[in-house]
């Protein structure tokens, strides 16, 4: 599995937003912004992110994912702050 393979499963399932995918083997970094997220706490972000690639968690195919999940509004905030949280 690479970081396009794990892009393509979370924007097929939020096409409306921008993904960015690091890592390598089963270890993977993800920023996902949308609007979709507005809204919702940190948690359910994550949930709402996991849920596009549970069968490949559960599969053991993708054994860890960091989720970093934002509206426009947020992801432009932590930019400028040059955050990644």
């Amino acid at each position: 599995m690479n970081p396009d393979d794990v892009k393509q499963r979370i924007s097929a399932d939020l096409p409306d937003c921008e993904v960015s995918v690091t890592g390598d083997g089963s270890h993977f970094e993800t920023i996902v912004v949308g609007e979709v997220f507005a809204g919702m706490t940190a948690l359910k972000k994550q949930q709402r992110v996991y849920a596009t690639v549970n069968d490949l968690i559960t599969s053991g195919e993708l054994h860890a994912l960091t989720i970093k999940a934002y509206t426009p509004e947020e992801w432009e905030k932590a930019s400028k702050l040059q955050i990644s949280s």
